[in-house]
Parts: structure tokens; sequence; C-alpha cells
């Protein structure tokens, strides 16, 4: 059994494996991704927070899923390409992962084992649902997808402490 996130791999957009392990002693925001959702244009906000933390230590990694009606068709390089073009992402993408079922990504059973959403329902309901991650790989809070980049500042600051208040 995982003690934290970085007990996990996955694979980059790129199609390499990448231990998790090397984001330790970061704050971590995880989040699956689609590019034709509605909350899409959250791909803004999420890259709005990774310039505005991430010299303090943090770090966005978006997992694209295609489980929510189809919403993420493209492969690896198409959605990366879509991502910088429309919205100048730059934090880590990975591959495409399912996030439920019996095909789901490891590392989001785990995220959903440790913060289920409301009424504790551990299955993820859509595309950018968000979980914040501590420095110790410790998962601290579950966003749904409704919650804004912006509204989930304050946690990370909290958790990045007093320098990054002032980095805003």
């Amino acid at each position: 059994m995982a003690n934290s996130v970085y007990d996990f791999t996955a694979t980059t957009i790129m199609g390499l494996p990448r231990s998790l392990g090397f984001y330790e002693g970061k704050v971590l925001l995880i989040v699956n991704t689609a590019s034709k959702c509605g909350f899409t244009p959250q791909y803004a906000g999420l890259q709005e927070l990774y310039d505005s933390y991430h010299d303090q230590g943090f770090e966005v990694l978006g997992f694209p899923c295609n489980q929510f009606m189809g919403q993420e068709p493209g492969n690896g390089e198409e959605i990366q390409q879509f991502c910088q073009v429309n919205y100048g992402v730059t934090f880590p993408m990975f591959d495409k992962v399912d996030v439920n079922g019996g095909r789901a990504h490891p590392l989001f059973e785990y995220l959903k084992e440790k913060a289920p959403g409301a009424l504790g329902v551990k299955a993820v309901k859509w595309n950018f649902t968000k979980f914040l991650v501590d420095r110790q790989g410790k998962v601290l809070e579950r966003f749904a997808p409704s919650v804004e980049p912006a509204e989930i500042a304050p946690a990370i600051e909290r958790l990045l402490g007093a320098d990054a208040a002032t980095a805003r």
C-alpha cells in the first residue's frame, strides 16, 4: 500500500515514465483534465496558479481523461499542442488516464481513497476534479470541477508558507 503520492509512477504526455517522487517536497495540485469540456477554460487559471507559485515549490500536474462524454479524444501530442496554443500551459502534463473503473490509474485510486468527494463518494464525477497534496505527499483535499483554480490559492499559500502570499 502506498504511503504518499510519491510512491506512484505515471507516463508523461511525451510517453516517458516519471516517478512522482520527482516532485517530493513540493505542494501539488493534481487535476484530471479535458480539452472539450465546459470547464476547459480552467486551464488558464491552473496556469496562473502555476506561474504565481511555482518558484515557491508548487506544481500543477495535469492528467487528461476521456471518461466523461469523450471530452478528451486527442492523443498526447494533440492534447499538449491544444493546451500550449490555447492556454499557454507549461505545467507538467501526463498521458491520458482513466480515473474511475477497472482501468483507473493507481494514483487516482489512491487520491479518491484519501480524499473522497461529497457524501463520501469516491468516484471522480467529472473533468477538472482537483486534489491538493502537501509537501509530504499527503492528499489533503478534493475540489469539485466547479471550483475555480483561483479559489484554491489561499489553501496553496497556507501550504507553501508566508513567502507565497507576497508572490501574488
